[in-house]
C-alpha cells in the first residue's frame, strides 16, 4: 500500500513539473518604478508602431466628466491569450514564391519576428483547396473512398515551405490550425467542388478520415497542427470551394464521425471548432452543438468571421459576447476576416485598418481567445485566385517590381500581436467616451499592454487610469496607440 502511495505522489509531482513548463505562470503586476512606453500609428502622418513617447505615473484623482479617460484594473482578468496571426494559403505561398531571397526575408522577418516585425503567433492553413488558390484540387484521386492514393505532394512546391520558414522565423511556437472549403466532388450532392451541395451520408466515416490523414501527413513533414475546424463557411454557397452543414449535420458530423475518428486515430487532443462563419448565426449554432453533450465533448470552441455586414448591418459584436456568456467553458476564436474588393487605388486607404482595430477590441473584450486575419500575402490583383474573388492582404507584393507594400491593416494587427504574447490574461479596461476603443492584456513577464484606438477626426488627450494611478496621454486623429508598462 505505501509503494502505491509513494508512485502515486511521485506521478502528481511530474504532472505539475510537467504542467508548469507547458504553460508560462503569470508575474504579478505592479506599477512600481515603471514608466509607459506609447507606440502610434496615425492617419496623414509619417508613425508606424512608433514610439512617441514615455509617460511617468502618478497618483490618480477622481476624474472629471469631461476629461476622457481609459480605466485599467489589473485584478479583474478574463480569458487566456492564444495568438494573433493569418492564413498561409497557396495564393500567399505562390506569391512569396516569385520574391527575390531578400524580400522574402523581409516579409517573414514583417510578419514572424517580434523585434523587426509583428510577431505573428498563430497560422491558419487549408485542407486542400480553397478559392485563392490556383486551381481545385485535392490529395486524392477522384472517387478513392478509402484515400489509398492520399499524398501532400501538391503542398510541397510553395504552402509547406513558407509555412516551415515562418515557424523558423517566429522562433517560438506558432499555434497552426487548418480548415477544409469542400470535401472531393464525389463525396458531395451536387458532384462539384464548387457552388456549395452537402457532404453524402455514405461519405461521413471517408471524410473524416480525410482530416486524421492530413494532420498525420503534415506532421511527418515537421509541422505540429493543433487543431482544425469541421468547416469553412458552413452556410455560404459560394462560386468556388464550399459546403453547407446545417447546425444538426454538424452536430452530427461531428459527434458520429469527426470526434470518434480523430479519438481512435490518436488525435483526440487536438482541437476541433465548429461554425467557422459569420457572427450573426454563431448564436444558434453554439445552442444547437453544445448543447448537445456528445457533440460538445468534441467542440473546444467555435470560430467565426466579420462577413456578416454583407447584408448592409453593422457587425454583430454583441453575439461573440452572447456566446461567451451562455458557453463560458467553450473557446471563441476569430479564424478569418479579409477587406474584400480589392482595388489598388486603395492600398492606404485608412479605415480597411481601422476596420481591423475596431473588430479586434471589440472581439477580445467580448471573450475572443486569438484572431486570425486571411492571407497574409497576395499579389498586385489581390490574388491569385481562381473564380476573380480578389481581396486585400495587409502587405501585397507588386509581382512586376518586386516590392513589398505595407497597408494600415498591417500596423493595426501589429499593435496588438507585436506586444501581446500568447498566454497573457486579458485584463478589465473601459473607456468614458465612445470616440475610443480599448482592450489590455497581462504578458507573463508582468508587463500590461493597453491598446487605445481614436475613431475621431481630432486630437484626444486622455487619463490612462490603472487601479489608483494614471497618466495622462495624448492620441491624435484616426490612430492607434499600444502602451507598455
Amino acid at each position: 500500500m505505501k509503494k502505491i502511495t509513494t508512485a502515486a505522489l511521485l506521478a502528481l509531482s511530474f504532472l505539475a513539473l510537467a504542467q508548469q513548463k507547458g504553460k508560462r505562470q503569470l508575474k504579478p503586476f505592479s506599477t512600481k518604478d515603471k514608466t509607459v512606453s506609447v507606440y502610434t500609428t496615425a492617419d496623414n502622418t509619417k508613425l508606424r508602431l512608433t514610439l512617441t513617447d514615455k509617460l511617468v505615473l502618478s497618483a490618480s484623482k477622481q476624474p472629471l466628466e469631461t476629461e476622457i479617460s481609459v480605466f485599467v484594473e489589473p485584478k479583474k482578468t478574463f480569458q487566456t491569450f492564444l495568438g494573433i496571426g493569418g492564413a498561409i494559403t497557396d495564393a500567399s505561398a505562390e506569391v512569396f514564391a516569385k520574391l527575390t531571397k531578400d524580400k522574402q526575408q523581409e516579409l517573414l522577418n514583417a510578419y514572424y519576428d517580434k523585434e523587426k516585425g509583428i510577431g505573428y503567433s498563430l497560422l491558419r492553413t487549408t485542407i486542400h483547396s480553397s478559392d485563392f488558390s490556383r486551381e481545385s484540387y485535392t490529395y486524392i484521386k477522384e472517387g478513392d473512398a478509402a484515400l489509398n492514393t492520399f499524398s501532400i505532394d501538391h503542398d510541397r512546391q510553395y504552402r509547406i515551405p513558407l509555412i516551415k520558414e515562418a515557424m523558423k522565423t517566429a522562433n517560438e511556437k506558432l499555434t497552426i490550425y487548418a480548415s477544409p472549403w469542400s470535401p472531393p466532388a464525389f463525396m458531395k450532392s451536387n458532384n462539384n467542388m464548387l457552388k456549395g451541395g452537402t457532404l453524402l451520408p455514405e461519405y461521413y466515416q471517408s471524410w473524416a478520415n480525410y482530416y486524421t490523414k492530413f494532420i498525420k501527413a503534415y506532421e511527418k513533414e515537421g509541422i505540429p497542427i493543433w487543431g482544425l475546424t469541421v468547416q469553412n463557411e458552413p452556410m455560404a454557397v459560394q462560386t468556388w470551394e464550399s459546403c453547407v452543414y446545417t447546425a444538426e449535420a454538424e452536430r452530427d458530423f461531428l459527434k458520429n464521425f469527426l470526434g470518434p475518428t480523430m479519438k481512435k486515430e490518436g488525435l483526440g487532443d487536438k482541437k476541433i471548432v465548429v461554425w467557422d462563419h459569420n457572427r450573426d448565426l454563431m448564436n444558434q449554432r453554439a445552442n444547437v452543438i453544445f448543447s448537445d453533450p456528445e457533440a460538445s465533448k468534441y467542440a473546444w470552441g467555435i470560430g467565426f468571421h466579420w462577413y456578416e455586414s454583407w447584408a448592409g448591418g453593422a457587425s454583430m459584436f454583441d453575439n461573440v459576447r452572447k456566446v461567451q456568456e451562455a458557453y463560458p467553458t467553450k473557446n471563441l476564436l476569430f479564424t478569418e476576416g479579409c477587406v474584400e474588393s480589392f482595388d489598388a487605388k486603395k492600398y492606404q486607404f485608412w479605415a480597411n485598418g481601422e476596420r481591423y482595430g475596431t473588430s479586434i477590441i471589440n472581439d477580445f473584450n467580448n471573450g475572443t481567445v486569438g484572431w486570425t486575419d486571411w492571407n497574409i500575402l497576395l499579389d498586385q490583383n489581390g490574388g491569385p485566385n481562381h473564380v476573380g474573388n480578389f481581396c486585400f492582404a495587409p502587405i501585397h507584393a507588386d509581382i512586376n517590381s518586386g516590392e513589398l507594400i505595407y497597408t494600415p491593416s498591417y500596423y493595426y494587427i501589429g499593435h496588438f500581436s507585436k506586444f501581446i504574447r500568447p498566454d497573457a490574461k486579458r485584463v478589465s479596461t473601459a473607456v468614458s467616451r465612445s470616440s475610443l476603443l480599448s482592450t489590455s492584456f497581462l504578458n507573463t513577464d508582468g508587463k500590461m499592454i493597453t491598446v487605445v484606438m481614436n475613431q475621431s477626426d481630432k486630437e484626444i488627450t486622455y487619463n490612462l487610469i490603472i487601479a489608483s494611478e494614471k497618466t495622462v496621454a495624448v492620441i491624435p486623429a484616426h490612430a492607434i496607440q499600444t502602451l507598455v508598462y
